[in-house]
């Protein structure tokens, strides 16, 4: 009999099957396969909060292929990922197959090789029961939040809201910033720059240090001009040389957190791009003959720490890359916060002998630029440090009545030895000041010619909104979330629309401060970023065994169901105040006002109710009138308009409600069938797209059309289905094509748009 290894993805599966050989059957879970119910809460709160977990719509088919799978094998390794998500799988599969397996071990995979997963197959374990407790935990302060709290919102806010005990958090840190940088009151100072030439090329800039026997304070333009007429009128001299060697040891290797803000920073990747990404690396990538391997080490980690091995075989492939020098006496040491849990080794290659030029033609571009930034940063963190030598000119007047008055400044560093630096340098989220000078050789005490003087005047700037990678970096010190969790923060607080990104920064939306506002006001506990961080660190004990899952929820669901009851009591809803304008309403002549409504701002009659007329805001969403059409009604040939409902936007006549005439949006895409428009419909089963011409015309795709011919038999476009990881896969609309194509978001979009 065969023995069954049973993983998440079907790519892992793929990668491991090759590797185990023909004694093995491996299969996927397609990520999980249990979870708490969707329509219910599915927590029992009298019995303990037990929760009653249910089989996910749509994977009896995977569940009775285990089944049987099992049954069939004389051992059964369960290998979804080394986390705790990875460790709740484990268990919810043994559950379901228990009694049909004599042996049922769990495996894990640091990374995807063949040392590393034959040596985890000689060493299987047992399913680590603290850390499915831990998951555990985690899903139900989360189901207990988002169920309780999300009706609340409904009732005192917008119907469709949702809060989530981390993901509120996260939009706390975004509308804090944003009221720092509303209340930030700009300061004017002034500097004052001057280029000097000495007895060599080339000439050089400094900077007013110190002014009259104090360090520079120049607050307007008239301190700044009577600094500058005193520096006109001196004669200088070079009074002090300062040269220091300085070291600049490498980064350390990428662990979630660094990884997320480096591809941010580099690659303008966003944080649920790079782990899709990091994702497909570790599991496995098709290498031409070689087959499919695994290029990187498990990218959901804490742990800076490296195996001996991959130190001494990095230590080996840089003296031939870049010679002995370059080779630091003794590996480098890293050393982890101290909370962290240090389950895996940091991110790194699996194998030096594949270098990102050597297989870049089996990658796409996203892959390769990934596994470049992953390779580059690991290789220079255990490389020799680099070399500096940095001077410094200090500059004072050489006669009287000025003598040693003012003292300008200049510094520059040139590198003796690159180290590290020869490959990879960190990214950074802080504005740099402009580069340091080159300075020329030049003596202490010999005279220097004032070429130029330029005062330059300054403002003071408020805190920089966040960035995916200092949001991330924020999330991280202040303990706000894990390493896994990073990605779905951002994505979630972006999709339910509480936070916007322009020019890749981070700023709240009207809805997000008025959510924040409302859960700040009535729980505040909730909201506080140190209970957030405490209650992770309850989530790390757990794990560690110090602590029970049920007091956790116990202790946090009390006062919370408390908070909750009072705020439901206050009657009336949460809403912005109006703000006066100077608007008059063109059928009744009273004022305008701004409203706020849940499409955005409008503008709004003050006659209202008996005046119901608006007009939308510039730069807002429809909440007024709506969006014109070239369209007839084909029943009263008056205009169609776009309107939006609970369901998106559709078209409807202008004439309603006299009219009530509507039609779907067309998506632009011909049906294959009859040439009609694909138009978005809704029923009891949710989305799907069809023909716009039924009932005449029957076609129905339950997967969202992209207006990409099939490369294999040129039908007319192609549909997207996405699993729970995140992964996408293109499916030919013709079912008797079955051209099927693993593609990630933006090759998606890139290609949609093309």
């Amino acid at each position: 009999m065969k023995s069954l290894v049973i993983v998440e993805s079907p790519a892992k599966a793929k990668t491991i099957s090759k590797i185990l050989g023909k004694d093995f059957t491996v299969k996927a879970s397609v990520g999980h396969i249990r979870d708490l119910p969707a329509k219910e809460m599915g927590i029992d709160i009298e019995k303990g909060f037990a929760p009653s977990y249910i089989i996910i719509p749509g994977k009896e088919t995977v569940i009775k292929d285990l089944k049987k799978a099992a049954k069939e094998a004389d051992t059964v390794y369960l290998a979804p990922d080394p986390d705790r998500e990875g460790e709740a799988i484990a268990w919810h599969i043994a559950e379901e197959i228990k009694g049909r397996a004599k042996k049922v071990f769990r495996v894990t995979f640091n990374e995807i090789t063949k040392t590393a997963v034959r040596e985890a197959m000689n060493h299987p374990g047992e399913i680590n029961i603290q850390k499915v407790d831990a998951q555990q935990a985690r899903r139900i302060l989360d189901r207990l939040v988002g169920y309780e709290l999300s009706p609340l919102l409904w009732r005192k806010v917008r119907r469709g809201l949702s809060a989530g005990r981390v993901q509120s958090v996260a939009v706390r840190l975004v509308v804090d910033r944003e009221r720092e940088i509303e209340a930030f009151k700009q300061e004017e100072y002034w500097s004052i720059n001057a280029e000097f030439e000495g007895s060599s090329k080339p000439t050089f800039w400094s900077k007013l240090a110190k002014y009259r026997g104090e360090k520079v304070e120049i607050g307007n333009a008239e301190q700044a001009e009577a600094a500058a007429n005193d520096i006109r009128e001196s004669r200088f001299v070079l009074s002090k040389i300062d040269r220091k060697k300085k070291k600049r040891n490498p980064s350390p290797p990428f662990i979630t957190s660094t990884l997320q803000q480096e591809a941010s920073r580099k690659l303008r990747f966003t944080a649920k791009k790079t782990m899709m990404m990091a994702q497909q690396l570790y599991e496995g990538i098709e290498l031409g003959e070689e087959g499919e391997v695994g290029l990187i080490t498990y990218m959901r980690t804490d742990s800076l720490r490296v195996s001996a091995e991959a130190q001494q075989a990095a230590r080996e492939y840089i003296e031939a890359a870049h010679g002995k020098d370059f080779v630091p006496e003794k590996p480098p040491f890293y050393k982890s916060k101290a909370s962290a849990q240090d389950a895996h080794e940091a991110v790194r290659p699996t194998y030096l002998t594949n270098v990102p030029e050597a297989i870049k033609q089996y990658l796409s571009k996203d892959q390769l630029a990934l596994y470049k930034l992953i390779w580059n940063r690991f290789i220079a963190s255990q490389m020799a440090p680099a070399e500096l030598e940095q001077t410094t000119f200090e500059i004072s007047c050489s006669a009287e009545p000025c003598k040693g008055e003012p003292v300008l400044r200049a510094s520059g560093s040139v590198v003796k030895f690159q180290g590290f630096m020869a490959l990879y340098t960190e990214g950074t989220d802080e504005v740099m000041d402009e580069g340091e000078a080159l300075l020329p050789q030049l003596n202490q005490g010999e005279a220097l010619t004032l070429i130029e003087l330029q005062p330059k005047q300054h403002f003071t700037q408020p805190p920089p909104r966040y960035t995916e990678a200092s949001l991330v970096k924020a999330l991280e010190e202040k303990g706000i979330g894990r390493p896994s969790t990073y990605a779905a923060i951002l994505s979630t607080i972006q999709d339910r629309k509480y936070v916007q990104k322009a020019e890749g920064k981070f700023s709240p939306t009207e809805l997000g401060t008025v959510v924040n506002d409302f859960l700040v006001d009535r729980f505040s506990e909730l909201m506080d970023v140190s209970f957030t961080a405490n209650m992770e660190e309850n989530l790390d004990h757990i794990e560690d065994g110090k602590k029970k899952w049920a007091k956790i929820v116990k202790d946090f669901y009390k006062p919370f169901h408390e908070k909750l009851t009072e705020a439901a009591a206050v009657k009336g809803k949460v809403k912005p105040e109006d703000i006066a304008t100077e608007e008059i309403c063109e059928k009744c002549g009273k004022p305008m006002v701004i409203r706020w409504g849940r499409h955005g701002r409008f503008y709004a009659c003050t006659g209202f109710p008996e005046c119901k007329t608006t007009k939308p805001l510039e730069g807002e969403g429809q909440a007024g009138e709506p969006e014109t059409t070239d369209e007839k009604c084909p029943k009263c040939e008056s205009p169609m308009v776009i309107r939006s409902g609970r369901f998106g936007k559709f078209i409807a006549c202008s004439k309603y409600p006299e009219c009530k005439t509507t039609k779907p949006v067309s998506t632009g895409i011909k049906c294959p069938l009859d040439g009609g428009d694909i138009v978005e419909r809704r029923s009891k089963r949710g989305k799907f797209w069809g023909c716009g011409n039924y009932p005449n015309c029957t076609f129905v795709s339950w997967y969202k059309p992209v207006p990409v011919p099939c490369p294999k038999c040129g039908a007319a476009f192609l549909t997207e289905k996405w699993d729970k990881a995140g992964n996408v896969t293109h499916i030919c609309v013709n079912k008797e094509c079955g051209c099927k194509a693993e593609v990630n978001k933006e090759d998606n979009e890139t290609a949609a748009a093309s």
